[in-house]
C-alpha cells in the first residue's frame, strides 16, 4: 500500500472555490423551480428537500428531512454522514440566501444553512430555543467502503475499520466519548473510502462538541453530539466536509488550509523573527533536569558530551535554577525555562506545591465554581482550578500573573512551560464574581500566553497543545503521544511506575516502567501511527511526547519511539540528574547528534508528504518542505531496500547518500563526565 500526499495536494486544500448566491425564497417544489435555477446557476441547486452543493471533487446533497448527506464523485456516490440519531424535527421549506440554503425544523428552535466555502460544505447549525438541546450528527462510518478512521489522539491515528483489537474493549476507545475541545489535538475525524478517495469532518466550534466511537457488527463508526446550551454559549455548531485523497493525512491537511484561510496558522519563522532565541528549538532535544543537573557544572557536562542545542526545563520544587546555571545554558546555545501553572490553587499554609501558592485571599476567592456554588477541584483534588476569568479581571490592578512571572524568570531564563493553559479542559465558572463560559476560557488563556511571548519575550510551551493554540506557543510536550485511557492507570500504579520521591530524582519520571500490553499497542504500534498534528502543524510550533514520558521511562518503546521522532523531524524529551547523565550521556548526546542538523534544516519546514511502503504500514517516508528532508523508518524486523529493521535513514537536499541512524546500536555505556 502506499498513500502519498503532494505539495499539489496541500496547494489544492487553499484553492478557493467562490460560490456567490442570491437571496431567493423557494417556497415548494411546484413553484420552486425558477427560483431553484437561479441558485443552481451560482452553484446551490435545491429539489424535493434535497439541498445539492458543490465541493472539490463532486457535488455534496444534504437531505433536509433527515440531514443525511451524500457525495456524488466521479468513482460514484459515498454517503459522508447518515441520518441524525434522532429526528432533528419537521424540515420547514428551504430559502436561498447569504450564500446558503436555510431552513428550519419546526418547534425545535433549530436552523440549518448548508454552503460551498473554498470546495467545502460547511452545515452550520444555530438554536435559538432556550431550552438546551443536543444533536448527534454527523452519524459517520456507515459507508460500505469505509476502511480507516483517522483520529487526531496525540499526534495521530488511523485505525482499520474493521481491527479486531480496536472493535475490542481492550482498546479503551468503543463506547468513549471524547471532548472536542480537550481530548483531541485537532478538532476533526477522517475516513477513508476505498481507492483514491477520503471525508474530512472539521468542527471550529469544537466546545460542547464530543465525538463517540461505537463498533456496529464488528466495524467502527464515529458520531458527533453538539450541545447546544445559552448559557454555555454554544447555540452555535458548524461541521465542514471535504472530499480527501483518501491519505490518512489529508484530514490534517483540511485543516490547515483551514487555518491558514482564517488567519490562525502559526509559523515558527515568524516566532524566531520576533524572538531571536526561538531558533534555538531547532535541533534541540527537550530534557527536564535535577539535581546535579540543573547546575552550572551540570550544563558543562552535557556540552561536552557534544550536545549543542537542548531545552532545559526544571521543575518548580524550591530548587530552580540559579543564575549561573542559567547563563551557563544560555552560552551553551540551550534554552532554558521554569515549570509553572496558573490553574491551581492551594490554601497557602497547607501547599504541597510553590506553583499553587498564591498571595492574599487570591485562594479561594479565584477558585472556579460549580453551579451548586462548590469548587472545581484541582490536579488529584488538591484545592481547586482557578478562574483564568478572575485572572484577567484582577490583572490589570494587581498585576498577579505578570509578578509571578518576573519572579520565575529572575534568573535569567528565557523560556516558560505553563501546564494546563493550551491542553484542555476548559471550565464553565458559575462564580457570581467571575462567570465565565469554556469561550472565554480559552480566550483568557491564550490572550495570557500571548503577554508572556509578546510582553515578556519568553519562548513559551504548554502541556498537549490543541490546535487553537498553535499562534502563540513555540512548543508544546504532550501533543506527539496518543494517550490511550490505559495510560493513566498504569500511572497511578506507585509501586510499577514509581512515586513522587526521591526528591532529587523522582521515581515517577527516572524509574523504567512497561505498559500494559494493550495499553502499548494503542499508543506505539506503528502499523496504527500516522502523523496529523504535524503535516498540521510542523513548522508552527515544535511537539514532542508527554513530560512524564521521557524517553529512558518506556525501554520497550525506545526504538519505536526513536524512529518516529525522527520520521516526524520531532525532539525526543528526556529527564536528567547527575547518575543518568552519567550512565546515558553518551546515548542522549549521539542521538542528539544525528537529530541537530535534520531539525535545524526542516524545523520550519511543514511536512509535505506521507507514505506507508509497505502493506503491513513497517515502513514509512516523510517528506518535508520542497524536498527538505526526506525520512525512511523501518519499524519492522526485515530489512527494505537495504534499510535494516528497526532503523532509519534521513537524507536532506544535497545529500550524496542517506544518514543512517539504528538507534538500539547506540552506544550507552557510561560517559565518564
Amino acid at each position: 500500500m502506499r498513500i502519498t500526499t503532494s505539495r499539489h495536494a496541500v496547494r489544492a486544500a487553499a484553492v478557493a472555490l467562490a460560490v456567490t448566491l442570491p437571496c431567493v425564497t423557494l417556497a415548494s417544489s411546484a413553484d420552486a423551480a425558477p427560483a431553484a435555477a437561479g441558485a443552481a446557476a451560482t452553484g446551490i441547486r435545491v429539489h424535493g428537500g434535497l439541498v445539492d452543493v458543490p465541493v472539490r471533487g463532486g457535488t455534496a446533497t444534504v437531505d433536509t428531512a433527515t440531514l443525511r448527506v451524500t457525495a456524488r464523485t466521479g468513482a460514484g456516490t459515498a454517503e459522508l454522514s447518515a441520518p441524525a440519531a434522532a429526528s432533528p424535527g419537521k424540515a420547514g421549506r428551504v430559502t436561498v440566501v447569504d450564500g446558503g440554503a436555510r431552513w428550519t425544523y419546526a418547534g425545535t428552535g433549530l436552523t440549518v444553512t448548508a454552503r460551498a466555502d473554498k470546495g467545502r460544505l460547511v452545515v452550520s447549525v444555530r438554536s435559538t430555543g432556550s431550552a438546551d438541546r443536543t444533536l448527534a450528527w454527523p452519524v459517520t462510518g456507515g459507508d460500505r467502503a469505509a476502511s480507516a478512521l483517522q483520529l487526531p489522539r496525540g499526534e495521530g491515528l488511523s485505525l482499520p475499520v474493521a481491527d479486531p483489537f480496536w472493535n475490542s474493549s481492550r482498546a479503551g476507545l468503543v463506547g468513549d466519548k471524547i471532548g472536542m475541545d480537550s481530548q483531541l489535538s485537532l478538532p476533526l475525524w477522517g475516513w477513508t473510502l476505498g481507492k483514491g478517495l477520503g471525508a474530512s469532518y472539521l468542527v471550529p466550534t469544537d466546545i460542547g462538541t464530543t465525538l463517540g466511537v461505537t463498533s456496529e457488527h464488528g466495524r467502527l463508526r464515529a458520531t458527533a453530539t453538539h450541545g447546544f446550551s445559552r448559557a454555555d454559549g454554544t447555540t452555535d455548531y458548524t461541521v465542514a466536509f471535504s472530499l480527501t485523497d483518501g491519505s490518512p493525512v489529508a484530514p490534517a491537511l483540511d485543516h490547515r488550509a483551514w487555518l491558514q484561510e482564517h488567519g490562525q496558522l502559526g509559523s515558527l519563522r515568524r516566532k524566531a523573527q520576533a524572538q531571536p532565541a526561538t531558533k534555538k528549538l531547532l535541533g534541540a532535544f527537550h530534557t527536564y533536569a535535577w539535581g546535579r543537573a540543573r547546575t552550572a557544572e551540570g550544563v558543562r557536562e552535557l556540552r561536552r558530551l557534544g550536545v549543542d542545542r537542548m531545552w532545559l526545563g526544571y521543575d518548580a520544587d524550591g530548587g530552580a535554577m540559579d543564575a549561573a546555571a542559567v547563563a551557563e545554558a544560555k552560552k551553551a546555545g540551550y534554552l532554558v525555562g521554569p515549570y509553572d501553572s496558573f490553574a491551581n490553587g492551594q490554601d497557602p499554609e497547607t501547599s504541597d506545591a510553590s506553583t499553587s501558592s498564591w498571595p492574599g485571599t487570591l485562594y479561594p476567592d479565584f477558585c472556579v465554581r460549580r453551579a451548586d456554588g462548590s469548587e472545581e477541584p484541582g490536579f488529584h483534588d488538591r484545592g481547586c482550578y482557578l478562574s483564568s476569568e478572575a485572572f484577567e479581571k484582577a490583572e490589570p490592578g494587581k498585576h498577579y500573573l505578570a509578578e509571578r512571572t518576573r519572579k520565575m524568570t529572575a534568573n535569567g531564563a528565557d523560556s516558560y512551560f505553563l501546564d494546563v493553559d493550551a491542553a484542555g479542559e476548559l471550565f464553565r465558572d458559575h462564580s457570581a464574581a467571575h462567570p465565565m463560559t469554556k469561550s472565554r476560557d480559552r480566550a483568557n488563556r491564550l490572550a495570557r500566553m500571548k503577554r508572556l511571548t509578546d510582553g515578556n519575550r519568553l519562548v513559551l510551551g504548554s502541556e498537549s497543545a490543541g490546535s487553537w493554540a498553535n499562534g502563540v506557543l513555540a512548543f508544546d510536550h504532550g501533543s506527539g503521544t496518543p494517550v490511550a485511557d490505559g495510560l493513566w492507570a498504569a500511572e497511578r500504579d506507585r509501586e510499577k511506575w514509581g512515586r513522587y520521591a526521591p526528591a532529587k530524582a523522582p521515581d515517577f519520571f527516572f524509574k523504567p516502567a512497561e505498559l500494559p500490553a494493550d495499553v502499548a499497542k494503542a499508543m506505539y504500534d506503528p502499523a496504527y501511527r500516522v502523523p496529523l498534528y504535524e503535516t498540521a502543524l510542523h513548522d508552527s510550533l515544535v511537539n514532542t511526547e508527554r513530560w512524564e514520558l521521557s524517553y529512558d521511562k518506556l525501554p520497550r518503546q525506545k526504538t519505536t519511539r526513536a524512529l518516529l521522532a525522527m520520521l516526524y523531524n520531532t525532539p525526543l524529551n528526556f529527564v536528567l540528574d547527575g547518575p543518568s547523565l552519567k550512565e546515558r550521556g553518551k546515548e542522549l548526546a549521539a542521538l542528539q547528534k544525528y537529530f541537530s542538523p535534520l531539525h535545524k534544516a526542516a524545523g520550519q519546514e511543514p511536512m509535505t508528504s506521507f507514505r506507508t511502503l509497505t502493506g503491513d504500514r513497517s515502513v514509512q517516508r516523510t517528506v518535508f518542505g520542497n524536498g527538505v528532508l526526506t525520512v525512511t523508518a523501518n519499524f519492522g524486523t526485515k530489512a527494505y531496500a537495504g534499510l535494516p529493521g528497526g532503523c532509519v535513514d534521513a537524507k536532506l537536499k544535497g545529500d550524496a547518500k542517506p544518514r543512517r541512524l539504528c538507534p538500539a546500536e547506540v552506544d550507552v555505556s557510561p560517559s565518564g563526565v
